[in-house]
This record gives structure tokens, C-alpha cells and sequence, in this order.
């Protein structure tokens, strides 16, 4: 997958963050001690809970925010996994705050910043989840804005989240490159009207909704010569 698609008139790159910016993974990796070969179950089924309470909550009309929505997804999973308990529980929840950045967000994130681009979040993380991570990471003064689903009240992919970008940026869809590792997400915010690279770490296969992303890239160390000389 290599980046040989130039975009032109982008002003911003905005990242989701989780899956994207921060190794989901990386909560329950760092938990092998308690949960030995059901660490990357754990992080599987929690990771897919997590993502299918924000599309029904968001259809049913039961917003709440990423952190229960989070907690209920572990709730499931731990039960699952006949692995409930108090403490493990309390353990995931706080090494979900400090997620691991995948290796080359900070090197990239720093390339684009030095060049002029302007760089946000875009997340269904509440501001404390994201504030967490991005300082776990030693990124979070690069971003010229942080954005959450809360100020929308639903998740992703939702257009009116989308929409916070260019309501924050001051900026038309057509200006900003919108970065995600999530199939979906790329897609839907390809639909949206953004120029979209879809940061696909995992080879998925394409997805089947509207509208096709630009370009897809293996890391987001590929991303800067898209835009730069």
C-alpha cells in the first residue's frame, strides 16, 4: 500500500485516535500477568463491544459516554472470558487512560507540525480519556484542537461528528485529510465530504458502504509525503 496519491488544498490532518493514534491493544497486553493467553481474546471482544454499544446507542437514542460505554464493553468481556473481577477490572480501566501511541504517531505528528499543517483529534473519547492519552503519549501539545463526541451528544459515524472538525477548524470539508484505521470511520468520513487515508494497519479487506477513502497507507509514517515536497 504504498502512498503515491498527492492531495492538494489540505490545510489539516485530523486523526481519530483510538485504533488509529493509540494501540487499543495495548490495555490489555500490558495485563499478561493476570490474563495470560486470554489477553488478546479480551482485547478482541472489548474492542468489538466497544465499537457495537456506540452504534446502538447512537440508533436507540442512549447516549452515554465512552468511558461507561468503555467499562460496560470490559463488563461484557470480562464475563465472557470468566475473568470477573473487581480488581483486574479497575486495573484494564486505568491502562485504558495510558493506551500505547503506535511507534511512529509521535515522529509523524511532528513532521506535519513543523511543516504548517494543522493537526487534531477527532474521537469518541471523552476530553478526559483523550487529555490521558495524549499526554501519556507526549503529544498532546502538537494538536491545535482535541475533539470529542460529547459536544454532539452520539458517536461516530454520525455526520454531525464529522461536522465538529470544520465548525473548530474553520475549515470546508475539501480542506482537511481525515485519518483513521477504522474501515468504517474512513469510509463514513470519506461520505462526509473529506479527503480521507485510510490508515489500514491490518490489511481489512474494503469496506462495503459510501464512499471510498483516497488512499490507504500501511503506517502513518507514510502520511507527510502526501503533502510534502
Amino acid at each position: 500500500m504504498g502512498a503515491t496519491l498527492k492531495l492538494y488544498g489540505v490545510e489539516a490532518c485530523v486523526f481519530d485516535a483510538y485504533g488509529t493514534l493509540f494501540d487499543v491493544d495495548s490495555a490489555a497486553r500490558a495485563a499478561q500477568d493476570s490474563l495470560a493467553e486470554k489477553w488478546q481474546p479480551l482485547a478482541e471482544l472489548w474492542r468489538a463491544k466497544q465499537l457495537q454499544y456506540t452504534w446502538l446507542r447512537g440508533l436507540a437514542g442512549h447516549y452515554a459516554d465512552f468511558w461507561q460505554v468503555t467499562g460496560d464493553a470490559l463488563d461484557f468481556a470480562l464475563s465472557t472470558l470468566h475473568l470477573e473481577d473487581a480488581e483486574l477490572r479497575a486495573r484494564l480501566m486505568n491502562l485504558y487512560l495510558a493506551l500505547e501511541a503506535y511507534p511512529e504517531v509521535p515522529g509523524t505528528l511532528r513532521r506535519l507540525k513543523a511543516d504548517g499543517m494543522k493537526l487534531a483529534v477527532l474521537s469518541n473519547g471523552t476530553p478526559a480519556m483523550l487529555a490521558a492519552a495524549t499526554a501519556n503519549a507526549g503529544v498532546a501539545g502538537l494538536f491545535d484542537a482535541v475533539l470529542s463526541v460529547e459536544e454532539v451528544k452520539v458517536y461516530k459515524p454520525h455526520p454531525s461528528v464529522y461536522g465538529l472538525a470544520c465548525e473548530r477548524l474553520g475549515m470546508a470539508p475539501a480542506h482537511i485529510c481525515f485519518l483513521s484505521s477504522n474501515g468504517w470511520d474512513a469510509y463514513s468520513a470519506k461520505a462526509f465530504g473529506f479527503h480521507v487515508v485510510w490508515c489500514n494497519r491490518f490489511g481489512q479487506a474494503p469496506e462495503r458502504i459510501p464512499e471510498t477513502p483516497d488512499a490507504q497507507i500501511a503506517t502513518l509514517a507514510e502520511l507527510p509525503d502526501m503533502f510534502l515536497a
